[in-house]
């Protein structure tokens, strides 16, 4: 039997990090230590551990004891205003990890940098589509690209291998995540339906009918995991996706569909603004169907909601140099929405 592997989780807590926690514990071959400011519950094979990241000496003394660390799984994340702004902070928690585990860690092989099509400019407007790993670089500010080169310029020092992944927009069930689309989705139909009114499709005109794709958290981890392990993949940048595409004029009715509501023409609206006050109604919900005390904030995404509802331009990328590496899982974007949503009224966070 293989060595025990050891991951060392940055950004335990967010749903990337929730659902790459979990696959790796259900793993016959990993231990898991989980990074995050919260910290979290510890089991058999998962232990937490609370830092700030970007504090260079509390990261430092967090992880000197962690010396049998053999991957490290980066998907911590710190939202700032504006993009410029996004750089220094990103990039300096990165750096506070490695400059932290390398000394100590003395059997590390792989270190992992997750993402996104932020590498290919899809957050600025319309961009080359399918967007491909070997794109050219936009001009920056961008901290994925920043992040990128420090891995490899460290990676070609140190010996060890990286690997980079580039999931579309995350579908997950985890909660307090600052882009959580799938959980926005089902309070803005819960409380639609509270209201009796018909779910409307809040964004922009054009991307009622745009292209576009996601990427189902389970499988993001297995891919994660696969990356940072098969030989075939060090070194190397990839774009993970369901393996489908859809628009939001044929998937929006379904959605709707399950939550039992009806339809109404795209209304745009900011979800920022017209959920703002609906906190108090939110409440009476909870009391009324017996839900968890989830709070309105830990369920709340609505400017990422905005956001991805704005991208009146195709957004996707190709798929399919992962699968020629060997990585050939794929999701149906249908049934992940409705598996999160079960998933939400199951555990009592949504009516």
């Amino acid at each position: 039997m293989e060595q025990t592997k050891v991951a060392l989780v940055v950004g335990a807590r967010g749903v990337i990090g929730t659902n790459l926690v979990e696959h790796l514990e259900s793993l016959p071959d990993w231990r898991v230590i989980g990074l995050s400011r919260r910290g979290g519950t510890d089991s058999v094979r998962v232990r937490h551990v609370a830092v700030d990241l970007l504090d260079p000496d509390d990261t430092a003394a967090k992880l000197a004891g962690l010396t049998d660390v053999t991957h490290v799984f980066y998907v911590a994340y710190q939202d700032r205003p504006t993009w410029a702004e996004l750089v220094a902070p990103n990039l300096a928690m990165l750096v506070n990890v490695v400059d932290a585990i390398e000394p100590v860690a003395r059997g590390l092989r792989h270190v992992s940098l997750m993402q996104g099509y932020k590498v290919y400019g899809a957050h600025l407007g319309p961009f080359k589509t399918p967007a491909r790993e070997d794109d050219p670089p936009h001009l920056p500010p961008e901290f994925n690209v920043d992040q990128q080169r420090f891995l490899e310029s460290r990676a070609a020092e140190a010996g060890w291998e990286w690997s980079a992944l580039r999931p579309s927009v995350v579908g997950g069930a985890a909660l307090g995540n600052p882009m959580n689309l799938a959980v926005g989705i089902a309070v803005y139909a819960s409380i639609s339906k509270a209201l009796g009114v018909p779910l409307r499709f809040p964004g922009k005109p054009g991307a009622y009918d745009s292209l576009l794709e996601m990427t189902d958290a389970g499988l993001l981890a297995k891919a994660t995991v696969w990356a940072a392990t098969a030989p075939a993949a060090a070194n190397q940048a990839f774009n993970i996706t369901n393996g489908d595409l859809f628009r939001w004029n044929e998937l929006w009715p379904k959605l709707a569909g399950w939550f039992d509501l009806e339809v109404a023409p795209p209304l745009q609206m900011s979800l920022a603004t017209v959920m703002a006050d609906k906190e108090p109604l939110w409440k009476e919900l909870q009391a009324a169907h017996g839900l968890v005390g989830t709070p309105y904030a830990d369920v709340s995404s609505w400017p990422f909601a905005d956001f991805v509802f704005g991208w009146d331009y195709d957004f996707f990328a190709d798929g399919s140099k992962a699968r020629r590496a060997g990585f050939h899982e794929y999701v149906d974007t249908e049934a992940m929405f409705f598996g999160i949503f079960e998933t939400l009224r199951r555990e009592r966070i949504i009516p």
